[in-house]
């Protein structure tokens, strides 16, 4: 059994448990689940933005702890200041040492798209989602069958959530892509093995549909491949180990996006 297929049977079981613990009716009571979402599909296009989601990561289980103790409050402020498109917030605990009180106190902090990071395998986890505040929510091709995607990416969409489907290569993309879809995401990290390659962006960028917001994920380190991306027709960047490395991951995204947008005026200038 591969990482992923270890987290999603874990999945399951934890859905059941927090079914008895949290019933719908529950969540359906919160602030939150009649709040209108903010669009990240708007947000990653908006001009005055960079494009970057970034992430609030405690864990990996491939990394183990990088940064544990980190106040949500100050890192997602910070990035919103930075100039950041959108929040990213891992709520896995076991595995990424996430919770939803983590996306919660970056909601009541910030008014921006938030995506709810988790592993979604059941409508009630979208339920959760809304509760908590989240605007959008991943759900992965690799770790589901298309046409059970393609059924929460329209309950997603019931709800005002948007989706952005997460996928490896162009095979996975062509099974699970449907009209629900409104943010494709490239992983270049394979969940599988958790190896990276940044190929892998450039190997899918022609096969997105036209019209589908495209953004790549994992081991974007420097500014200048998101300058390479931008030309290869990628509208966003999920940025997380990079600025979660350090011990202030809101000053390292300020100083990232800062030396990013220079370089993209520079390119503008020398081209007029």
């Amino acid at each position: 059994m591969n990482v992923l297929e270890e987290i999603i049977n874990f999945k399951y079981q934890e859905v059941a448990d927090r079914k008895a613990l949290f019933p719908v009716k529950l969540l359906e009571k919160s602030l939150y689940f009649e709040t209108p979402c903010i669009s990240l599909d708007h947000y990653l296009l908006r001009p005055d933005k960079s494009g970057i989601i970034a992430e609030i990561k405690r864990r990996s289980p491939s990394k183990g702890d990088i940064n544990p103790y980190v106040s949500v409050e100050r890192t997602s402020i910070g990035y919103m200041q930075a100039g950041a498109s959108a929040l990213s917030v891992l709520t896995d605990t076991p595995y990424f040492g996430g919770k939803n009180e983590d996306l919660m106190t970056a909601r009541k902090f910030n008014y921006c798209p938030i995506l709810r990071k988790d592993f979604t395998v059941d409508e009630y986890q979208i339920i959760e989602a809304k509760s908590i505040g989240a605007d959008a929510i991943l759900l992965i091709a690799a770790a589901l069958q298309p046409a059970r995607l393609k059924e929460l990416a329209s309950f997603a969409r019931s709800l005002g959530l948007e989706v952005l489907l997460e996928v490896r290569d162009k095979e996975e993309l062509d099974a699970a892509m449907n009209e629900f879809v409104t943010v494709v995401g490239v992983n270049n990290r394979n969940l599988k093995d958790f190896k990276t390659d940044i190929a892998a962006s450039y190997d899918i960028a022609p096969y997105i549909p036209a019209g589908i917001t495209k953004i790549s994920e994992s081991g974007l380190s420097k500014p200048e491949t998101l300058v390479e991306l931008r030309e290869a027709g990628f509208n966003g960047f999920l940025i997380g180990e990079t600025f979660m490395t350090t011990s202030r991951p809101e000053r390292a995204a300020a100083e990232f996006i800062q030396a990013f947008r220079t370089l993209l005026d520079k390119k503008a200038h020398y081209v007029s």
